[in-house]
């Protein structure tokens, strides 16, 4: 499984982006249970960015960016995401960044469909100054499939900007793909790679398009609870080329008590979108 996630890397070319580094994560088909609530913080530091853009966006090199995720379960296939990005970088302070709102649909667990499949659209706004594209629409089917120890998910996302220069280019492809094996019950390590290969009429050059892998280990300590911790590479000039992140995910369930989730060790942290792209070293 392993090799098969290095050959997609391959293939794609020697390089893609990870949602701007302030929410990376691979979604997987679960969706939050009915009348529970996730949230999430973000931490992303890149240690290794871009140190000057030129296009007014500021640039990425040292900025710490923290990302609250409040997502909550309606029933048994759906549910709303809310997100409140933020930065902080030496010189330029502590910065609201954005917010965006995410409903997702799922096929539900009692069809018994052979792999996981739900699709989510995100749609927000960001600040100028951190974005060229200030409001933005992202469609992402997702597919995912626990086989034994393994687990692999899919996430064939479209991304399009609905003001700023990037709107002409109409819809853009940015898959991201997690291959992750369970070593114990309450851990799993994987590979998360993360992609933007530029617009559907005709992808960019090799040398802008983005292309980032993670290796990431998630810790299945308690059904409440989410933890995964990565490194990511970037893997062209256009990829932010070192970025450290970690995820702390709490589940509640206000009032009237609910039943937990059957399954510990399947208890995944998979989900990401944020439109934006890396700025160019």
């Amino acid at each position: 499984m392993l090799a098969l996630a290095l050959g997609f890397l391959y293939l794609g070319g020697t390089s893609v982006a990870a949602q701007d580094n302030y929410e990376i994560q691979v979604y997987g088909s679960e969706t939050v249970a009915r009348g529970a609530t996730m949230i999430e913080l973000h931490n992303n530091f890149t240690a290794k960015g871009a140190k000057k853009t030129d296009d007014g966006t500021l640039p990425t090199n040292h900025a710490w960016h923290e990302t609250i995720e409040i997502t909550h379960g309606f029933n048994d296939w759906f549910e709303t995401g809310f997100y409140i990005f933020t930065s902080a970088r030496n010189g330029s302070g502590w910065d609201y960044v954005g917010s965006h709102i995410r409903p997702r649909f799922r096929i539900p667990p009692k069809w018994h469909w052979p792999v996981g499949v739900s699709l989510s659209q995100e749609i927000g706004f960001v600040r100028r100054k951190f974005s060229e594209d200030t409001w933005t629409w992202e469609i992402r089917p997702i597919i995912d499939k626990d086989l034994g120890k393994w687990y692999l998910a899919f996430n064939p996302a479209l991304e399009r900007a609905l003001t700023g220069p990037g709107k002409k280019k109409g819809f853009e492809f940015a898959p991201n793909f997690k291959v992750a094996y369970s070593v114990t019950r309450k851990v799993d390590v994987g590979l998360e790679y993360y992609g933007a290969l530029g617009p559907l009429s005709g992808f960019d050059p090799k040398r802008e398009q983005q292309h980032q892998i993670f290796p990431a280990i998630d810790l299945n300590v308690s059904p409440k609870w989410e933890f995964n911790f990565g490194v990511g590479i970037g893997m062209t000039r256009s990829t932010d080329h070192l970025i450290l992140k970690m995820i702390i995910g709490r589940r509640f369930e206000f009032g009237k008590k609910k039943a937990q989730p059957a399954s510990l060790s399947r208890v995944r942290i998979t989900n990401l979108s944020f439109t934006p792209r890396f700025s160019e070293v």
